[in-house]
């Protein structure tokens, strides 16, 4: 074969990506390939192993590359990357021949020469044939890899980074429909640049190489045209720009893709940083009781956490990387799971126990209860939906969690109307009670005049008081009338219940108190003044007065008698127990003897009762009288036996009558006799004569004594 028909055929990268300057440099020099300045192509195909590659290239290109034979079955052809000439075209071609792809020698955990070698031929080709097609691979056509999606992903995205925009032609036989350009990620000065700004598409069907050969050919012509292409690199400089390529393609680590052990690994480390970083964050912001724009927080650390994981992974296969991503955000969310349900617990409560706080705070500024419910409701259940951290990557409900929100919110609001009306409901009271327990007390145990009909004006006027500021303070509430009117209704039946208890406290004293009223009365005149018992005062009439008047207190505990106008307990007791009718009445001798009033509803001593207590009154009062009789019977007795002291003259001899002791006798003794009547009697004289001696008893009173100077 003459030179212009060789080929030569040489590998200037072997299998373990070394690269061989001089071998490239020979083949250069062999084929003469620097006398082409710049009109030369460059052509390359690339594609699965065993796809037939070699075989299209050495039909299509008249080159001679190693083929494999099927009747070995399928086994790796082409190792490292192999340069040759083809033969008679013009301009002069290269033909660069890659290892296939996704071959079982090199297996699926090393992918890094694979993407090093595709990235190598876009940077130095003008034409890079993409095989897509041999007659056992036709059920993997369209497939990911069999297509060689993800290679062509990987490199067109470092290739934009590296080397920049170089329009370059991709030939895909067969076919490939996706839209591999328009998925990767790109620098932002490329960010909008199409995919015809850099590659020229063209896509052949080649039902077999030999059918549509030419057809073929002049297609490719058409592609390595001059005017087809941009820039060229001189034939002279072209192994120095391969080597300076190839080290760049080398020294870029995005292609140096793991093993899948090692993507395993590496994803599992990726995984468990960016989760113990998001955990740390996540635990300084829950530790912080950072309730404030939360979810806001929570997003940007997912955002910042998956987006790293973006960056790490984003030239790995996208189906798996976005599985594996879709896991990693799902422990995320399970992750930030509890800490949000903590945050929002605190959330929660701190929400409430500020609204409760401002609302204590305006109910005691003197606000109005419905009006500060109001404010702080729509306060606060604004200032939650604003604190809420509601996370979009996880699908939570946070439906629920306001409406939970909300009934603490009103659960507030009522324990605190609840506690609000019973303070004001205690406060009423307590001052019913005040104004009731004494001044009831004083009535009753006063029993002077109408006690119940004094009750009952007084009972009324302060009920009516307190009610009004009851009134008053509950329309502050804006509750119904309904439950105004039941409130009302509990303060009077609570103000009646207060009346009711302390006539029974009283009535358990009545004993007592009747036989205090009776010894007051008897013992004592109008004036208050100790009675002395002369014989002018009536003791029975004042013991009559006496049990009246105790009779009175005993009708005025027997029953309450604060709805009823008249009542004849009063009437009843001084009929029966004093046995004396005070007026017309048609009162039975039995009316004791039943066990309540009637026409009185809240009877506290019952008739029979009544007559018991009566009885031991008169026991017990039974002996003051009896004082008070033998006192007044004494002085009548006095009153008989006062001594009378008569002094006679009779024949010159004193006689002294009633009196004790020696008399003398005889004209001459008189003066002696006087004072011896003194000494003896107890009796002073004021005067004494021959025939005449007064005298007089200061020491005794005059209703003991009675002296009457007697001359005979």
């Amino acid at each position: 074969m003459d030179h212009k028909n060789k080929c030569y055929s040489t590998q200037f990268i072997d299998g373990n990506g070394a690269f061989s300057a001089d071998k490239l440099d020979n083949f250069i020099k062999e084929v003469e390939l620097e006398e082409c300045g710049s009109s030369y192509a460059v052509v390359a195909i690339m594609g699965p192993q065993s796809s037939g590659k070699s075989t299209l290239l050495n039909h299509l290109f008249l080159t001679d590359f190693r083929e494999m034979n099927a009747s070995y079955g399928r086994y790796q052809t082409t190792r490292g990357t192999w340069i040759a000439k083809c033969p008679g075209i013009e301009p002069p071609t290269i033909v660069l021949d890659l290892e296939g792809t996704d071959g079982s020698e090199r297996g699926e955990d090393d992918m890094a020469f694979e993407n090093q070698s595709a990235l190598f031929l876009l940077a130095i080709c003008d034409i890079v044939l993409i095989n897509m097609y041999a007659c056992w691979w036709c059920h993997d056509i369209g497939r990911e890899h069999a297509s060689s999606k993800p290679l062509l992903r990987t490199v067109f995205m470092a290739m934009l980074r590296l080397f920049g925009p170089r329009k370059i032609t991709l030939m895909f036989i067969v076919r490939d429909k996706t839209k591999i350009w328009d998925c990767i990620p790109k620098p932002e000065a490329n960010k909008d640049t199409p995919l015809s700004d850099v590659f020229n598409i063209q896509v052949v069907v080649l039902v077999s190489y030999e059918e549509k050969e030419e057809q073929f050919r002049q297609q490719f012509f058409q592609s390595i045209a001059p005017s087809s292409r941009q820039v060229v690199v001189p034939a002279s400089d072209f192994s120095l720009s391969a080597q300076r390529i190839w080290k760049v393609i080398k020294a870029n680590k995005d292609l140096d893709l793991p093993a899948h052990k090692d993507w395993i690994e590496l994803k599992d480390a990726i995984e468990s940083q960016l989760v113990q970083g998001f955990a740390n964050e996540d635990s300084k912001a829950a530790q912080s009781h950072l309730v404030l724009r939360y979810g806001d927080t929570l997003k940007s650390l997912f955002y910042k956490c998956l987006s790293s994981y973006d960056d790490a992974t984003y030239h790995y296969e996208t189906s798996v990387r976005l599985a594996e991503r879709n896991q990693l955000e799902e422990k995320l969310v399970q992750l930030v799971q509890p800490a949000y349900q903590l945050l929002l617990k605190h959330l929660q409560s701190v929400t409430l126990k500020n609204s409760k706080t401002e609302f204590d705070h305006a109910l005691n500024g003197g606000q109005g209860f419905a009006m500060a419910a109001r404010n702080c409701t729509e306060k606060f259940t604004r200032l939650f939906d604003e604190q809420y951290a509601f996370i979009q990557q996880a699908s939570w409900d946070s439906a629920n969690i306001r409406v939970r929100f909300s009934h603490d919110l009103r659960s507030l609001v009522t324990n605190v109307r609840t506690a609000k009306l019973s303070e004001l409901t205690t406060r009423c009271e307590l001052k019913l009670k005040e104004a009731l327990y004494g001044r009831v007390e004083a009535f009753l145990k006063g029993g002077r005049g109408d006690v119940w009909p004094a009750i009952r004006e007084y009972y009324n006027c302060e009920t009516q008081k307190v009610v009004s500021e009851f009134s008053f303070a509950f329309s502050s509430f804006e509750m119904d009338e309904h439950d105004k009117a039941d409130m009302i209704s509990k303060l009077m039946n609570y103000a009646r219940g207060r009346v009711k208890l302390k006539t029974k406290e009283v009535a358990k004293e009545v004993l007592y108190i009747m036989i205090d009223r009776f010894n007051l009365i008897f013992n004592h005149d109008n004036d208050l003044n100790p009675r002395s018992w002369t014989l002018e005062e009536d003791i029975q009439a004042i013991k009559r007065t006496a049990q009246i008047s105790s009779l009175k207190v005993l009708s005025v505990l027997a029953a309450i008698r604060l709805d009823e106008d008249t009542d004849t307990i009063y009437d009843t007791l001084v009929y029966t127990l004093l046995d004396e009718r005070r007026k017309e009445t048609a009162i039975p001798n039995d009316s004791l003897a039943s066990s309540s009033w009637a026409k009185i509803s809240n009877t506290i001593i019952t008739p029979r009762q009544c007559k018991s207590l009566w009885d031991d009154f008169l026991s017990e009062t039974m002996y003051t009288i009896t004082q008070a009789t033998a006192t007044q019977e004494a002085k009548k007795k006095a009153k008989k036996d006062k001594r009378k002291i008569l002094i006679n003259v009779v024949g010159g001899f004193f006689v002294v009558v009633g009196a004790v002791g020696v008399v003398s006798t005889g004209p001459a003794a008189a003066p002696v006799a006087a004072i011896t009547l003194a000494v003896t009697a107890k009796v002073a004289p004021v005067a004494a004569t021959a025939k005449t001696c007064i005298c007089i008893v200061p020491a005794l009173t005059s209703e003991e004594f009675e002296i009457t100077p007697w001359i005979i």
